[in-house]
């Protein structure tokens, strides 16, 4: 399916806690015009976080947030919530951001929230993946980007890419392995949604108007 040309520029903020190194994907991919969308904003909890350098480096707004001044996650969701509706996104991506959302965060941008998690979901959930693979003896790992839901890392995938897991290999290897994969799927997923191919449904995710299979959408 081609991109539909009359589709306006979509308006993208982007979450990190660190490196950004997704966040640099989606700009070069947003800057190529392989997005048709533009990153307006990029809000992280943690100051001086290289994630906040490359935003700056390519003129796009910055605002820092720091988690530790409110008494609870749902005050600091709620301003989280203010300070991302500033930009007016059309989608949220959240690259590295390292904070258990609450329900009432994740209502508010409910099927225009996307993840990337360094699993192929459903296994793995949670931290500390690539050392869970190689213990668990796998053969194969990989990285699912996927909704968002009020379940953590439980929402419907849409795209995974599998890497192999070498004899020998160390969580460091692994985690470089699929950091390669993940500065192509993103920006690809993130196409899809600005394109408005697609949408989040009852429990799924839906790519031109097809239900995707629960481990998201397959070439093979």
């Amino acid at each position: 399916m081609s991109t539909n040309q009359s589709t306006p520029t979509q308006r993208i903020v982007v979450l990190v806690s660190g490196n950004g190194s997704n966040l640099q994907a989606i700009i070069d991919a947003c800057k190529n015009q392989q997005i048709p969308g533009e990153v307006v904003g990029v809000l992280s909890n943690k100051a001086d976080v290289y994630g906040l350098t490359r935003a700056e480096n390519a003129d796009i707004a910055t605002v820092t947030l720091s988690h530790k001044g409110f008494d609870t996650r749902e005050d600091y969701d709620e301003k989280l919530i203010e300070a991302i509706d500033q930009f007016q996104p059309d989608l949220v991506i959240l690259a590295g951001f390292m904070r258990i959302l609450t329900a009432r965060f994740v209502q508010h941008y409910q099927g225009k929230l996307l993840n990337i998690h360094p699993s192929l979901l459903p296994k793995y959930q949670g931290l500390n993946t690539h050392q869970r693979a190689i213990d668990a003896g796998d053969k194969e790992h990989g990285v699912s980007v996927h909704f968002v839901t009020e379940e953590l890392d439980g929402g419907p995938v849409i795209l995974q890419a599998k890497v192999p897991v070498f004899e020998g290999d160390t969580a460091d290897d692994l985690a470089a392995r699929v950091h390669e994969q993940e500065h192509r799927i993103y920006p690809l997923v993130s196409k899809w949604f600005c394109e408005q191919r697609l949408t989040m449904g009852e429990d799924c995710a839906m790519l031109d108007g097809n239900v995707l299979p629960v481990n998201g959408y397959a070439n093979e």
